[in-house]
């Protein structure tokens, strides 16, 4: 069995709104990295908003932590936190086939969607007092095609597509090492290891890809991730970098 990760705080809830939530509730009294898990959550959240479904046996957790550095710094670990899902996941399965990374933070799994990431932050100026990282993972159980907004990656299951059988607490066990890993490594030698790992497993990289905001679409060829981690397009009119945006195949 793998052990928990030093210097991490573990706190496990039966019930809760959400782990984001409860991050937000525990911040002010935080000092060091406590990760945060719920067995069942009542409002859980995706990213924009959108509501997350969390089927009975899935992960729910959010890693609460006050990062060093500026807002942008911060907002990188949405990359720190998909290497440690990616490993976390070869970890259980033993095997990394199949497994992709989807900018800006989803974890796909033969195509599908597997797990979300959704950072939150709090602080005043160009500082960071706390960072929340909500994790979500479809570990027993995908929410159904009428969960997800029209075309949408499909969700599925590491249990559907990879026959593992892993509970909550196990899985987030692993995750925790790895995440515990990488953080080391990008507070040492920043962006750019995490940067170039991160490309080494991403999806569709090399491919036409299409990414939309609430305001415009982008079509073009997935180029790279710069090292402000924004996603580099080669489109029709020039190379395009992109801040925020969601992303379709």
């Amino acid at each position: 069995m793998t052990d928990w990760p030093q210097g991490y705080g573990l706190h496990v809830l039966q019930e809760v709104d959400s782990t984001l939530n409860e991050a937000t509730r525990m911040a002010p009294t935080t000092t060091g990295p406590v990760w945060i898990m719920a067995h069942h959550q009542t409002a859980a959240r995706g990213r924009r908003g959108r509501a997350w479904a969390n089927p009975k046996g899935n992960l729910a957790a959010t890693l609460l932590m006050r990062p060093q550095g500026n807002p942008e710094q911060a907002a990188l670990r949405s990359f720190v936190a998909a290497l440690a899902l990616f490993d976390a996941c070869v970890a259980v399965t033993g095997r990394a086939t199949g497994l992709s990374l989807k900018w800006p933070n989803d974890v796909l799994l033969n195509g599908g969607k597997l797990a979300g990431i959704l950072l939150e932050s709090t602080g005043q100026g160009r500082g960071v007092s706390h960072l929340s990282i909500g994790i979500g993972v479809n570990l027993s159980e995908a929410p159904g095609a009428d969960q997800v907004e029209p075309g949408a990656v499909r969700p599925v299951s590491l249990l559907s597509e990879a026959g593992a059988n892993v509970t909550p607490e196990d899985f987030l066990t692993e995750l925790a090492v790895a995440y515990a890993r990488y953080e080391n490594q990008f507070v040492t030698y920043g962006f750019e290891p995490i940067r170039t790992a991160w490309l080494a497993r991403a999806a569709k990289l090399g491919e036409v890809i299409t990414a939309r905001t609430a305001a415009s679409e982008t079509v073009g060829t997935f180029e790279t991730v710069d090292a402000a981690g924004n996603l580099v397009l080669n489109t029709a009119k020039g190379r395009v970098s992109i801040p925020a945006a969601d992303v379709f195949f």
